[in-house]
């Protein structure tokens, strides 16, 4: 959504967890799972947020959502800063963030019925009770494809796209004004994940909120995104409109994530894949750029400088050396 204004800015974001070991427990090193990150997500806007596993996608979302205390950095909702709000200051931006998980069996507690599950936030934050929440949930069902009369059924008696729409209706719940999908399609069968994809499409237009869609696969996220962000190794290497960044891909690691998507067609012309070795270990993490482990134009620059987002195009960012206006040739 160009030009829209920012929902949610987050500035320079780290997250670091401790390597323990011996018998006393000393640290002995740091997992870098987010490495200083900053993006921005406009009302109404989804951004989606590929790379591939084990680069921070989750540790992100979890850390916007202060479900895990960041080590650094700074995150804006509607301009307010809560990076470090107490539990108390923290509960009423709660209500405006909600998250939809990957695995919809492993979010919904076993022991609650449909019905309570989704009722249960509305609950927590005293905004309905009784017969007003039953109505209130009955719609949310009906909202994301289900039946009200489901809502005595337990959650091993619904199918996994079903499980799923519970866990939208339930997000949903509290009116929020960014929904965090951390992979929500991932466990689900194709002609269920085309479901779910418009479902969450469709609410969107309805309700007017924003997504922060975390995805690995990159049909999905040109489906449902306006803008795309690509992150290896904790870090964003670049940031884009959908269209530019699929019909103009400028950094490697971007065109080697490209270069591996199967095409339907074998006479369609593909990206040459650009990329060797393995990723490198977090905990130690190469330095300067990130990718240059792996990268065929690493320079020597490469190995000492770290590259900033900087802007090669109309709101089309690059970590990259290497990139002018005309970016990278392939």
């Amino acid at each position: 959504m160009t030009g829209s204004p920012a929902l949610l800015e987050v500035s320079d974001l780290v997250k670091h967890y401790p390597v323990r070991s011996g018998v006393l427990r000393r640290i002995v090193g740091t997992v870098h799972a987010v490495d200083g990150i900053s993006f921005s997500v406009g009302v109404g806007e989804t951004l989606g947020l590929v790379g591939e596993s084990g680069c921070g996608k989750s540790t992100v979302a979890r850390s916007i959502l202060r479900l895990v205390e960041p080590t650094g950095g700074t995150i804006r909702l509607n301009g307010l800063d809560i990076t470090h709000l107490g539990k108390a200051a923290m509960r009423p931006s709660r209500r405006s963030m909600q998250i939809v998980f990957q695995d919809p069996f492993a979010s919904l507690n076993p022991r609650m019925t449909a019905g309570d599950i989704v009722g249960e936030p509305l609950t927590v934050h005293g905004i309905a009770t009784g017969r007003k929440k039953s109505e209130r949930v009955a719609e949310l069902f009906e909202q994301v494809g289900l039946r009200p009369d489901q809502m005595r059924n337990y959650p091993h008696q619904f199918s996994g796209g079903q499980r799923q729409r519970i866990c939208i209706a339930r997000a949903l719940s509290l009116d929020p004004k960014l929904i965090v999908c951390d992979e929500p399609v991932s466990a689900l069968d194709v002609s269920i994940q085309a479901q779910v994809i418009n479902l969450l499409i469709d609410l969107q237009g309805k309700h007017g909120f924003s997504y922060l869609f975390i995805a690995h696969d990159l049909a999905v996220v040109a489906h449902i995104s306006h803008r795309v962000a690509v992150m290896y190794l904790g870090r964003i290497v670049e940031v884009a409109e959908k269209t530019e960044l699929f019909a103009n891909p400028r950094h490697p690691y971007t065109q080697a994530l490209l270069a591996s998507v199967p095409l339907a067609d074998p006479r369609a012309k593909r990206l040459k894949p650009m990329i060797d070795g393995d990723v490198p270990s977090p905990i130690n993490p190469p330095s300067g750029c990130a990718f240059h482990t792996r990268c065929r134009h690493a320079m020597a620059r490469c190995k000492i400088e770290r590259p900033k987002l900087t802007e090669t195009g109309t709101r089309h960012q690059v970590a990259c050396f290497l990139n002018k206006e005309t970016g990278l040739s392939v």
